[in-house]
């Protein structure tokens, strides 16, 4: 990754905090998104699998992205088999992102992983990668803040807001996201 040094560059006052080569990049997976997969069908899931492919995403066989979702850059996501992530999803993965097999992250849903340091004078950006488990469930419109795990078979409520870690099989809910109830699974 082409993190730029914000004492040299300053983002405060409208400088880049990624290099030229980053953001050139950014733009063609923007524009290829936009042309050959933003219109497509609902079932060319696997088309989209392969479009992500080629901009250097890993994704495991029956991963399903739907076509109004946002991907800031491919190469920074990892998709496990069966992942499903629902329409109008926002993907924004300055840092890493994994999501393990079998996970759902439903329609609008938020994971963003990066953040600045609050202490730098000059707005450091920070990339903070999240780790979602496998048989995880993200619901509709909820938040997953940067930096977080959320161990398998997590469950976060709709419009839950999730800054810390979550237990395997634990439910979340609620903004800040606080433990519900552990998942109860035949």
């Amino acid at each position: 990754m082409s993190l730029l040094d914000a004492r040299t560059t300053r983002p405060l006052a409208g400088s880049p905090s990624f290099s030229l080569g980053n953001r050139l990049m950014r733009v063609t997976w923007q524009v290829a998104w936009l042309i050959l997969c933003r219109f497509t069908p609902p079932p060319l899931h696997r088309w989209r699998a392969f479009v992500l492919r080629c901009f250097g995403a890993r994704i495991a066989a029956g991963a399903r992205v739907h076509a109004s979702v946002n991907i800031w850059l491919p190469a920074n996501l990892e998709l496990g088999a069966g992942v499903l992530i629902g329409p109008g999803a926002r993907l924004y993965n300055q840092g890493h992102i994994r999501i393990g097999a079998g996970t759902v992250v439903s329609q609008r849903a938020h994971l963003c992983a990066s953040s600045h340091d609050l202490c730098d004078p000059h707005f450091q950006l920070v990339l903070r990668p999240i780790t979602i488990g496998d048989r995880c469930w993200i619901a509709a419109e909820a938040f997953v803040g940067p930096g977080v795990t959320m161990a398998d078979r997590a469950v976060l409520a709709a419009r839950g807001v999730l800054f810390g870690d979550a237990e395997a099989d634990g439910v979340y809910s609620g903004n800040p996201a606080v433990f519900l109830k552990h998942r109860e699974l035949p």
